[in-house]
């Protein structure tokens, strides 16, 4: 059933509260299991990256590097079908010419009093990208994260996919390539 929340009405707060209640999943199990992989993560570095990898996604980092090369990415464009490359193409643009239009402006004026202020807005140097991947293929998980990024002037965009058995789904390269993505691993 479809439940109808107004900011404006009396009591909004409680029933947004209460309505995102419902949607929540509480795990003691999942949280202690997540919490000992990141300690694990933080203490071990990469050699727990590559045990996990190879637990989780049976991917031994010891016969193969960690990061996508650009032969496997150029691969993957050259192999795309062509109306879904076009798809993707289209997909990217439509993206990029939206985000274009929230692009902030920076501000400096005088106030009555002859203070000057201002604000400046800049992007940040990078950003880390989870796209999903593991049963599904998500290219549009990419452009849709991706492309704002790059439109913010997010110098270097770092994607991580899951890859079950050594395998990545070439759309998902595909669509990184075209999104302007730095690194996948």
């Amino acid at each position: 059933m479809a439940v109808t929340l107004r900011q404006s009405d009396p009591g909004f707060e409680t029933a947004f509260a209460a309505f995102l209640a419902t949607k929540r999943e509480v795990s003691a199990d999942v949280d202690e299991a997540v919490r000992a992989i990141i300690g694990r993560v933080r203490a071990e570095g990469d050699a727990a990256l590559a045990a996990l990898s190879l637990r989780f996604d049976r991917i031994d980092f010891a016969a193969m590097p960690m990061r996508v090369g650009t032969a496997e990415i150029d691969a993957a464009v050259a192999e795309a079908d062509g109306k879904t490359l076009e798809a993707l193409i289209l997909a990217r643009d439509r993206i990029e010419a939206h985000h274009l239009r929230q692009i902030p402006a920076d501000d400096r004026y005088v106030d009555p009093i002859g203070v000057e202020l201002g604000s400046r807005w800049t992007a940040i140097e990078s950003v880390g990208l989870y796209v999903p991947g593991g049963t599904a293929s998500y290219p549009s998980s990419v452009l849709m994260n991706a492309v704002p990024a790059r439109v913010a002037g997010v110098e270097r965009i770092v994607m991580v996919v899951p890859a079950p058995g050594g395998a990545l789904n070439p759309l998902v390269l595909v669509a990184a390539r075209l999104a302007g993505v730095s690194e996948i691993y």
